[in-house]
Formats: structure tokens, C-alpha cells, sequence
């Protein structure tokens, strides 16, 4: 279960029962889940001033909030991560754990010499790594990033929940970047799920 702020709670609250669209809207985008899928909430948390300029989306999406109630709003806003957003902190966490027989280093000990090592970073400096020194040009982070044998290997880990949508933008993400060409690197997808 996700933590909701009581204040931000209490403000939902408030202005559901006051039936004031625009503050409801604003308090719920303050939240970390917005309690249903609408194409249109990623641009109004983006762009709140959006908010004001679209009155008919909003009145739209309270409507869906009104018929849902307050304890379904609620539930929906505080539901877990989903499985396929956890997998990159669960991936990061195993192999942290010297789960392939090495321990993880920063940026300076990773450049400082040859030896066998990963690389202890976030998926923007791994990336940066790999561009500078693996010409690892694609758009997207790494999750994977180690020398073993004085050879580099890049990777990135997908779990994949279902078919479809989101989930083969995933699966593409890492083919993609086990295809990507001229780069100084073993490249690997790690995927689990359904294949």
C-alpha cells in the first residue's frame, strides 16, 4: 500500500463533498496515483495550469471521481506500485547484494582500474558512462553496467506483466538496446514474465 499525506487526504475529502472540481483535480494530482487511468492526467499533473484551460476534461474526470466515491478514490490512490514498476529497485537490489560474485562500486573505483566490477550508479550516470567510454548512444537509461574479463557489459532488465501496450514498449526497450550498433560492449536484456 502506498502512504497518502492525511493533509492532502483531507483536502480531497473537503473538496469532494464541496463537489469543487478544479481543487479536488489539484489535490488528487498532489498525490503519487491518480485514482484512475485517464490519457489526459499526464499532461495536467505536467502543466497545472492546464487545469484552468480545460474545464470540460475536468468536469469529465470529476464526474468518473463522483460515481467512484470516496473510499474507492481512496483505495485506488493508495494501491501498491505495479509488479512491472518494481523490477528496476528489485533488479538493482540483487545484484547490490554481490549476487554475481562482485560488489558493486561507485563512478571512481568502476574507472579507477581493470578489474572485474559493476557499476553502482543511477540509470542516467550508467548511461553517461556508456556513452563516453562504450559509445552507447540510445535514448534510455541502463539498469546493468560491469567488466568482467577486462570486457564491458551493458544491459537492461524488463519485467513484463502482460502482452500489449505499455508492456511491449518495454520489451522493445531492451531489444533495442541489446541492437543498438558499434557499441565497445557485451549488450543484455534480462527479462522475466510473459514472453
Amino acid at each position: 500500500m502506498r502512504e497518502i499525506d492525511s493533509k492532502i487526504w483531507s483536502n480531497v475529502e473537503y473538496h469532494f463533498k464541496q463537489k469543487d472540481n478544479l481543487a479536488l483535480i489539484t489535490e488528487l494530482l498532489n498525490l503519487d496515483l491518480f485514482p484512475i487511468k485517464d490519457s489526459y492526467m499526464a499532461y495536467l499533473k505536467r502543466d497545472k495550469s492546464a487545469l484552468e484551460r480545460n474545464p470540460r476534461t475536468i468536469n469529465r474526470i470529476c464526474g468518473r471521481l463522483y460515481e467512484m466515491g470516496l473510499n474507492k478514490i481512496f483505495e485506488k490512490c493508495s494501491e501498491p506500485k505495479e509488479t512491472n514498476r518494481q523490477i528496476g529497485p528489485m533488479f538493482k537490489d540483487w545484484i547490490n547484494n554481490k549476487s554475481l560474485g562482485v560488489e558493486p562500486v561507485d563512478l571512481n573505483d568502476f574507472i579507477a582500474n581493470e578489474n572485474d566490477a559493476i557499476l553502482k550508479a543511477s540509470d542516467n550516470v550508467m548511461a553517461e558512462f556508456a556513452k563516453s567510454h562504450l559509445n552507447y548512444h540510445h535514448h534510455k537509461g541502463l539498469d546493468f553496467v560491469a567488466r568482467f574479463n577486462k570486457k564491458y557489459i551493458i544491459g537492461e532488465a524488463k519485467f513484463l506483466t502482460d502482452f500489449g501496450g505499455h508492456q511491449n514498449a518495454q520489451f522493445n526497450d531492451a531489444i533495442s538496446t541489446i541492437e543498438a550498433p558499434n557499441i565497445k560492449a557485451i549488450k543484455v536484456a534480462i527479462l522475466d514474465g510473459v514472453l
